[in-house]
C-alpha cells in the first residue's frame, strides 16, 4: 500500500489520474462533459488527457516501472 504523501505515492497517484483521464477522453458522452474545459479546476483532468494520449509511451512505461517499484521493490 502506497503512503499518499510519499514521492512514490505522488507519482502513482499522478500516473493512475493521467491513465484514467486519457481514457475518459475516449468515451464520447464523457469527453463531453468533462473535458470540454480548458481552463480553470476543470482544465487538470483536460491537460491531464492531453499528457496521456500524446505522451502514452512514456506514461505506459512510467506504469510498468512503478508496478514493477511497487510489487517487488517496495
Amino acid at each position: 500500500m502506497t503512503n499518499v504523501y510519499s514521492f512514490d505515492g505522488i507519482v502513482a497517484f499522478g500516473l493512475l489520474f493521467i491513465c484514467t483521464c486519457a481514457y475518459l477522453k475516449k468515451v464520447p458522452r464523457l469527453n463531453g462533459w468533462l473535458l470540454s474545459e480548458k481552463k480553470g479546476i476543470w482544465g487538470v483532468f483536460y491537460k491531464a488527457a492531453v499528457i496521456g494520449t500524446r505522451l502514452h509511451f512514456a506514461v505506459a512505461l512510467s506504469c510498468v516501472v512503478m508496478a514493477f517499484y511497487v510489487a517487488f521493490l517496495k
